[in-house]
């Protein structure tokens, strides 16, 4: 089945990361290896080949950068100016490596079927272009520039304190530009990705937002106690606005007390079993599997020392279909979760 992952950062990985996609992953390996700049560098788990190796024909890809205020630690860009720039330089590549043929812009209802029912793992992959932080659009203006390139979903935040709202670890509301953006995104119809909006920007956010919300890479505060996680509170109102939950990989966020640089996968006992655990969570609020959805975040700055222990590269998603039916998810449910409810909202948004 066509598998579809609502969250990999392909052209951070290209352009920062310096990764060309188009190699096998052993050779993208093999070239870092000597490197240390980054914790994931020698790790990687994702590439061209191996998405199609595991018929993963869609995805929501990414543009990201942040601005960071003079007294900001986090790493970005000094001014919303130089970070619309790099996102600008992002979206170059993303248009190269269609001219090379390896990706396929999918930015309506017409576009989505007709990659759908033409999609083998020989063809372009299919992408869906997010914005993970609104930080680089200087302007709410800016919105619209984007929209007619292709961008067709916003997080407004991302770590810490944000332009539009704020994000992971920071607190606090929207502010009067936040509003606007939304009022922006709902004319052009852009869906809000509520992942990484800290819990007084979520709230804000859905109240003022009435167009289509996803959540495009998060898990589950119930089994992992932090703020990156939803509660159940968040998950129950999400369901309410018809969102998919896109179950994310990163070993933090699936297991308790991992302590970054030090924990490994297998002494945490980290597996695809415990992202079931959040799916299966979420199904029992919901009362059904029709929320929850594949956002691996793969490529998010980390790699094998960071994934499940069973994930070598991103084709072995295809071992969730198993994980699945061992639970009891029947063939229908399990179909779902692999991409038909990414599609069946996709469906709905853009009709």
């Amino acid at each position: 089945m066509l598998i579809v992952d609502a969250h990999l950062d392909l052209s951070m990985n290209a352009m920062e990361w310096n990764r060309d996609l188009r190699k096998p992953i052993s050779e993208i390996r093999e070239r870092e290896s000597n490197l240390s700049d980054k914790p994931d560098r020698g790790n990687g788990v994702v590439c061209f080949e191996e998405l199609r190796k595991g018929n993963i024909g869609l995805v929501v890809a990414t543009q990201i950068a942040r601005y960071v205020a003079p007294n900001n630690p986090l790493p970005g860009w000094n001014s919303p100016e130089q970070a619309w720039a790099h996102t600008q330089a992002q979206r170059a590549w993303y248009t190269e490596m269609e001219r090379a043929g390896e990706l396929k812009s999918i930015t309506d209802l017409k576009s989505l079927e007709a990659h759908i029912k033409n999609w083998t793992n020989t063809k372009p992959i299919g992408y869906i272009l997010s914005l993970e932080g609104a930080d680089s659009l200087v302007t709410v203006q800016h919105l619209e520039v984007a929209y007619t390139y292709g961008l067709r979903a916003v997080g407004l935040a991302h770590y810490g304190p944000g332009r539009y709202a704020q994000g992971t670890d920071a607190t606090g509301g929207l502010g009067k530009y936040g509003k606007e953006m939304l009022k922006e995104m709902e004319r052009l119809n852009i869906i809000l990705d509520a992942t990484h909006l800290c819990d007084d920007s979520f709230w804000e956010a859905l109240n003022h937002f009435n167009g289509a919300v996803w959540a495009s890479h998060n898990n589950c505060r119930s089994l992992v106690n932090h703020n990156r996680q939803f509660s159940d509170e968040q998950i129950k109102e999400l369901i309410k606005r018809g969102a998919v939950i896109g179950g994310v990989m990163d070993a933090w966020m699936l297991v308790p007390n991992w302590v970054r640089g030090k924990s490994t996968p297998k002494g945490m006992n980290c597996n695809l079993e415990r992202l079931v655990d959040n799916y299966d969570h979420i199904c029992q609020l919901a009362g059904n599997a029709l929320h929850i959805g594949i956002g691996s975040d793969l490529d998010g700055a980390f790699g094998t020392e960071q994934s499940p222990y069973d994930i070598e590269t991103i084709a072995d998603l295809q071992k969730i279909p198993t994980l699945l039916s061992q639970r009891g998810y029947s063939p229908k449910d399990i179909e779902n979760v692999m991409g038909g409810n990414w599609l069946r909202f996709l469906r709905k948004v853009w009709a």
